[in-house]
């Protein structure tokens, strides 16, 4: 792990990371999260409560729809939470339940 760059042992180490990458993005594929899961390890993360998203989805009603899966995230919602809050455009886009 300690090799140096452009040596034997550096391109040897370069070749084996990514063959294990390969390997594990094949047998071991990560998924998107839920973008409720998303929205809600983001809220833990910053200590934030469901009041502290209405500047971002609307209402409280509104957040509470969101947060409940009875309603979707709008595009203009997904920019809002992806701008400031900072949570991924992937794990907002990701597929709805």
């Amino acid at each position: 792990m300690s090799s140096q760059i452009d040596t034997a042992e550096g391109d040897e180490l370069d070749v084996l990371a990514t063959l294990v990458d390969v390997y594990e993005k094949e047998h071991f594929p990560i998924e998107l999260p839920d973008p409720n899961d998303a929205i809600k390890f983001r809220m833990e993360q910053m200590g934030l409560s469901r009041k502290d998203l209405e500047p971002y989805l609307g209402s409280r009603a509104r957040v509470s729809e969101v947060m409940n899966k009875r309603r979707g995230l709008s595009l203009a919602m997904i920019r809002a939470l992806h701008e400031n809050l900072e949570i991924p455009l992937d794990a907002l886009i990701g597929r709805e339940s």
